[in-house]
């Protein structure tokens, strides 16, 4: 099972070295969740937006889409791309799905919808929408900027390849996941889509999900289940990475955890492109502790991403500790060793909702060719947390932290902490671009019950009884707030303010040509941008 190691490495090194050499020009867009199918966050190609000018950013237009939003699921989040040939001419396009069967086409430059996609669902779910189980579309669509064409999951589990410039149907539509299944982002990778589903929603068995597209008449579906009954969710913001060796990497959630058997509950797993081979995978060795107190890992999402000759994978989850991965051994020998991981730093309570890690970790690499790693904290941070040079004030509600990756001769590496960044209410994903930060503080309220710790329930049926209603959700929520801070120091340099009308769960921001893109729950999406020069 680990025997990959060795014949991915050379494959990694060089696909990391195309990645930064050429791949500028063929991802100066945002085509999927996190930019790339690594998920790095990084828009490493933008110039427009610096440290210098972050200030002047400022609303450009908004727009509201025809989209009714289902439970906690509105809009998801954005992605982009240039130079599509459209009716009305050459344009920049922002696209996004909507949780009642809808894509949108906006013309980046004015706001404008330039298309739209009903997707028509066959059948109805068998339960009303809730936020454990939607019954929406809750997959980010992923580009391929090549073949000219966006996917997307219709509520009903099946696949769209629709042209860019005119939203007309290329590709299916075909099923690959159940009806009212919950998929998470799309990636696409060397001609096949891939996504990850949790919760048994639609009675689906949590698994990895993959179509080869590249024939629109055999279309070639396989999945990975990885437990034998329900369980293991791999709820991951960003569904999968994919790193440039080929492989795939997920965190499971919640789920027992047996090789024998099958059942990889609360692990990272590496699996082979495009068949979906269990190649590897780490287990914490305190995962029966994990799964008792309901601290799944997917929570706090998952990176790819090369530091100097090293492959690297990084994650963590409500539990609040970051763990660091050699990307082509994930736990070594006994599966069970990390390169590195930190103390807890968020959710000294050991509670399962509103602290620790939500959301999904972002990578850059600054032109000194210092690597940074960035990861989201829900809630006060941890008493005995390790000491960080830069500070921005108390953090009752949430915050970004800030690492360096450095070399350390006992683990080969470790993550040097850095700084932290003001009060978020509550932090989302970040974005960097040009040594710019970007994250939302999404201001939604974040309890799932009336009491917030396992011991106090007796059944899984007594804490589905203790779960609160998608109205209750809806209170006590603030509109979302557009922040840029310095990559470097944390530093706020600019908030949007009063901007955004409404509050927003589990989303995620774009970054293209100067330019910011973010969604809210009222189903409006929004364009910021910043001056190319301070004065202008």
């Amino acid at each position: 099972m680990i025997g990959y190691s060795k014949r991915r490495r050379a494959a990694a090194g060089i696909g990391f070295t195309f990645l930064t050499v050429i791949s500028s020009p063929l991802l100066a867009d945002w085509p999927t969740f996190g930019r790339d199918p690594q998920r790095s966050g990084w828009a490493f190609d933008e110039n427009s937006i610096t440290t210098e000018n972050a200030g002047t950013i400022a609303l450009q237009w908004t727009v509201q889409l025809d989209n009714a939003p289902l439970s906690l699921t509105s809009l998801m989040p954005p992605v982009v791309a240039r130079d599509v040939v459209t009716p009305e001419g050459i344009k920049t396009l922002v696209y996004v799905a909507g949780s009642s069967d809808h894509l949108f086409a906006v013309d980046a430059a004015s706001g404008k919808v330039v298309w739209t996609r009903d997707f028509k669902t066959y059948g109805k779910a068998k339960a009303e929408p809730f936020y454990l189980c939607s019954n929406s579309v809750n997959a980010t669509p992923a580009i391929d900027k090549s073949g000219n064409t966006i996917y997307a999951i219709a509520s009903d589990g099946r696949v769209y390849g629709l042209d860019l410039g005119s939203g007309s149907v290329k590709f299916g539509p075909f099923q690959l996941i159940p009806p009212f299944a919950k998929p998470w982002s799309m990636n696409f990778y060397a001609g096949a889509i891939y996504t990850t589903t949790s919760q048994a929603c639609g009675g689906d068995r949590s698994g990895i999900y993959a179509m080869d597209v590249r024939d629109p008449m055999h279309p070639v579906i396989r999945e990975l289940l990885i437990r034998r009954e329900y369980g293991g969710g791999m709820w991951n913001r960003g569904g999968t990475a994919i790193g440039t060796n080929g492989v795939l990497y997920v965190s499971t959630g919640d789920g027992n955890f047996n090789p024998s058997t099958g059942d990889f509950g609360t692990s990272f797993l590496a699996a082979s492109t495009p068949d979906l081979r269990l190649l590897d995978y780490y287990t914490p060795r305190n995962w029966r502790e994990i799964n008792r107190l309901d601290l799944d890992l997917p929570t706090g999402g998952i990176v790819w991403f090369a530091h100097k000759n090293r492959t690297l994978i990084a994650g963590s989850g409500k539990e609040a500790v970051v763990y660091l991965l050699d990307a082509e051994s994930l736990g070594g020998k006994d599966h069970q060793t990390p390169l590195y991981m930190t103390p807890r730093l968020a959710n000294d309570e050991l509670t399962f909702e509103a602290k620790g890690m939500w959301g999904s970790p972002a990578v850059w690499t600054d032109t000194d060719g210092q690597t940074w790693l960035y990861v989201t904290a829900w809630g006060p941070l941890a008493e005995r947390l390790p000491k960080f040079p830069i500070t921005n004030g108390p953090t009752p509600h949430g915050s970004i932290l800030g690492f360096k990756v450095v070399d350390d001769p006992a683990n080969g590496v470790r993550l040097e902490p850095a700084w932290i960044s003001p009060d978020m209410n509550l932090p989302d994903p970040p974005v960097i671009a040009n040594g710019v930060l970007f994250a939302l503080a999404t201001g939604e309220n974040p309890k799932q019950t009336r009491v917030a710790t396992l011991k106090h329930f007796k059944s899984e049926q007594e804490w589905r009884n203790n779960l609160l209603t998608n109205e209750d959700r809806a209170r006590g929520t603030f509109p979302a707030v557009l922040k840029a801070l310095d990559a470097r120091t944390g530093k706020l340099m600019y908030q949007s303010g009063e901007a955004m009308k409404s509050w927003v769960h589990f989303s995620g921001l774009a970054v293209d040509n100067g330019r910011v893109y973010a969604v809210d729950h009222s189903s409006r999406l929004y364009c910021f941008g910043a001056k190319e020069k301070p004065g202008e």
